[in-house]
């Protein structure tokens, strides 16, 4: 189980990480030339490309997804935390 202290480091490294939403771009999928990449930001807030080297769709989907997933897990761990110390 996650400590506290342990969801505040993970929140940190993801809050680190360049602005979402992050988007993967997958040639022939996504767009017609060029390589695989993340797209970070959007609009004015718009970040670097990511590239990634010898990663599959899935990996880059992966990594994209995960700006926006591990946000929502953690939520989702305090308010169970919260539920369960409630029902003790």
């Amino acid at each position: 189980m996650n400590t506290e202290e342990e969801l505040k480091e993970i929140e940190q490294r993801c809050n680190a990480a360049q602005q979402a939403p992050w988007k993967a771009c997958i040639e022939g999928r996504d767009h017609e030339c060029g390589s695989d990449f993340i797209m970070t930001g959007e609009g004015t807030s718009r970040g670097n490309d990511i590239e990634m080297l010898g990663a599959t769709e899935e990996d880059c989907d992966f990594v994209a997804n995960a700006r926006h997933d591990i946000p929502q897990l953690i939520m989702e761990i305090r308010m169970l935390k919260r539920s369960a110390d409630v029902k003790k």
